[in-house]
């Protein structure tokens, strides 16, 4: 029973994780046709902070919380499970991408953006595919 609300939550934390993955680089998209200094600017940047502290960052912690006390749980072959050994490197690389949001973040709360609302509209797209091919490995178990 512990094991379910493990994988319940565990899947609640990946969404909430993915919901700032995609929200926040659409905040920066807006943020990036905005005047430096104007209260348009000044209120994205705190939209942006709070979205990172208060949602995204401890969604992505629970995540990898409870997916590793899924992982040792005894359900994962390491030897042989190859398809989580895949889907573990993409979660890093996904973990790698909330990373540069959090020094994007930064940069615009420092007024120091230099990248296009087009670069943002662009690496909006990172999170969807790692999505997929991570819950295809997950649900498939291909190899």
């Amino acid at each position: 029973m512990l094991h379910a609300y493990i994988k319940a939550f565990h899947i609640i934390a990946i969404i909430a994780w993915m919901a700032g993955l995609l929200y926040l680089p659409r905040l920066f998209v807006y943020h990036a046709t905005s005047k430096p200094g104007s209260e348009q600017s000044e209120t994205f940047k705190v939209m942006e902070r709070r979205l990172l502290r208060y949602i995204t960052t401890p969604a992505m912690v629970a995540s990898w919380v409870l997916g590793l006390m899924l992982a040792f749980s005894g359900v994962i072959d390491w030897s042989r499970d190859g398809w989580f050994h895949a889907k573990l490197i993409l979660v890093l690389a996904l973990s790698a991408y909330h990373g540069l949001l959090a020094v994007w973040t930064k940069d615009f709360a420092l007024d120091r953006n230099t990248r296009s609302a087009r670069f943002y509209r662009i690496a909006n797209e990172i999170p969807t595919i790692l999505m997929i091919l991570i819950v295809i490995l997950a649900v498939v178990r291909p190899f």
